[in-house]
């Protein structure tokens, strides 16, 4: 009897009687193969099918085109793929020795379709045409240019372009630098004369240099220009001929600046030419054009104030004492140098416009060589001042009447026994000029080496004339290359400036 009450049928517990017998002997291992490589057999006989050879496969039709589902709907296109309707025939396995039968078991509802039919994978994009997406509109494209006509080819063999050629330049290159008010091109750099130059036109060797003097390199070219008020200037300075090809630093400086804002504000430029086979020239320059911005930097509210006021006597007798403190320090520099000042030593022209546009008057003032031209109406006049010849010479005594202010006894004078070497050489006479402008007129600023040529050779200012008159100032670059129109026999270093007036 069970632990419910009921009595167990008498097949039962015969049934349990044969499983747990304790008096049946054990069955032992089974003579089946059971290793590792048997039982993968036995599996994969069981869930796959036989592989044919590959000589024997018959070519798989090619698959349906699949339908790009809608994402509205709940439609889906595997539902409704009908299978073909030849299923192609498929050889008999072989037979399988010792291997039972598989079981059929009962397994979930087949997507209806052929074996062969690839499905997607989750991640994958469908193959068919991509669906409705939400997308910004595309500009609409340009409309194509017409098609260049056809011409007939040349008569001759066919060759690949040179690759050289695509590189060159075009013949006017350089000639397409035009005016910024829309004047015609400036014409190449070239040279004046019958002959060229001896010396090439562009740089050849480099100022020697050492880890000391480093501070004292200069460009071989400076080029500057500004607007302002009624004018238009521009300045450049280029090394000689000579000295790019002998390998000599540039001699002239250039310095162009501002002083003050508004109307008030006060522009200068300096030209300063050092002397020819000195040393430190070129550094002589430099310190000149340094020295005299200075001074007209801390005294630039009385210059300015003085030039629109047009007080010509206070701005020569103001601006002959900062030119003799600009040299004082340069004989100063010099004795700290152990050089004579004479070797150490520049010439010097300044230029003073104001910034107003109502005050056209320009203000000269400089010592040295060097020189000063206006265009007038297609003209050149040389406006270097005029010195006395008994100026040249010393201080005259004679008064307006000519009458002399001490008594001239006729003694000379013996040199004085504390004199330890030769005189000095007079001092350079202080130049000054103040003009007024008038509208179109073309003011020249200009350095030993470019005035020279300007009076002695007359083809240099006739083509300026004709490249600097209306329609008006040249651009940056034509400027440089009007200033360097090479003339036979001319090899030094040129420094100049301009100023256009509206």
């Amino acid at each position: 009897m069970s632990q419910q009450g009921e009595k167990p049928a008498a097949h039962e517990d015969d049934w349990w009687r044969k499983l747990y017998d304790e008096t049946a002997p054990d069955t032992g291992p089974s003579s089946a193969p059971d290793s590792l490589d048997d039982r993968f057999d036995s599996v994969s006989d069981t869930v796959g099918e036989a592989v044919e050879p590959e000589s024997e496969r018959e070519p798989e039709p090619e698959p349906l085109p699949e339908v790009r589902p809608d994402p509205r709907t709940a439609w889906d296109p595997y539902r409704e793929q009908a299978p073909p309707s030849e299923e192609p025939e498929r050889k008999s396995e072989p037979e399988r020795m010792l291997e039972p039968e598989p079981v059929p078991v009962a397994t979930q509802a087949a997507v209806p379709g052929p074996r062969n039919t690839v499905f997607p994978a989750p991640w994958e994009a469908p193959a068919g045409p991509p669906g409705p997406r939400t997308f910004a509109v595309p500009k609409p494209p340009e409309p194509e240019p017409p098609p260049a006509p056809l011409t007939p080819p040349a008569a001759g063999p066919t060759t690949a372009p040179d690759p050289v050629a695509l590189h060159e330049l075009p013949p006017d290159w350089a000639a397409s630098d035009a005016p910024a008010d829309g004047g015609g091109a400036r014409p190449l750099v070239d040279h004046l004369g019958d002959r060229p130059p001896t010396y090439d036109a562009e740089p050849a060797a480099l100022p020697a240099a050492t880890s000391e003097n480093l501070d004292a390199l200069v460009p071989d070219t400076v080029l500057d220009g500004a607007r302002y008020g009624t004018y238009t200037l521009r300045a450049a300075s280029v090394r000689g001929d000579s000295a790019r090809f002998r390998g000599e630093p540039r001699r002239d400086a250039l310095l162009t600046a501002r002083f003050g804002s508004a109307e008030s504000a006060l522009v200068l430029v300096a030209v300063a030419g050092g002397v020819r086979g000195g040393e430190g020239a070129h550094l002589a320059a430099a310190d000149a054009c340094r020295w005299i911005g200075g001074a007209v930097a801390r005294s630039h509210a009385r210059l300015s104030e003085d030039i629109r006021a047009g007080r010509r006597a206070d701005l020569k007798s103001g601006l002959h004492r900062l030119t003799d403190r600009t040299y004082g320090k340069l004989r100063a520099r010099a004795a700290e140098l152990g050089v004579e000042p004479g070797e150490y030593t520049t010439s010097l022209r300044c230029l003073l416009l104001s910034a107003d546009p109502d005050c056209r008057t320009r203000v000269f003032f400089g010592v040295g060589s060097g020189g000063l031209f206006r265009l007038r109406d297609g003209l050149w006049q040389d406006l270097e001042p005029v010195i006395p010849e008994e100026a040249a010479s010393g201080v005259s005594e004679a008064g307006p009447d000519g009458d002399r202010l001490t008594m001239d006894l006729q003694i000379t004078t013996p040199p004085s026994p504390y004199s330890d070497g030769p005189a000095p050489p007079p001092a350079e006479l202080f130049r000054f000029r103040a003009s007024v402008a008038r509208p179109g007129d073309t003011l020249l600023l200009c350095s030993n080496g470019f005035a020279e040529p300007m009076r002695d050779e007359p083809e240099l200012p006739d083509e300026l004339a004709e490249r600097w008159g209306p329609p008006g100032p040249p651009g940056l670059p034509a400027f440089l290359a009007d200033t360097q129109l090479r003339i036979k026999g001319y090899a030094d270093d040129r420094t100049c400036a301009a100023v256009w007036e509206a």
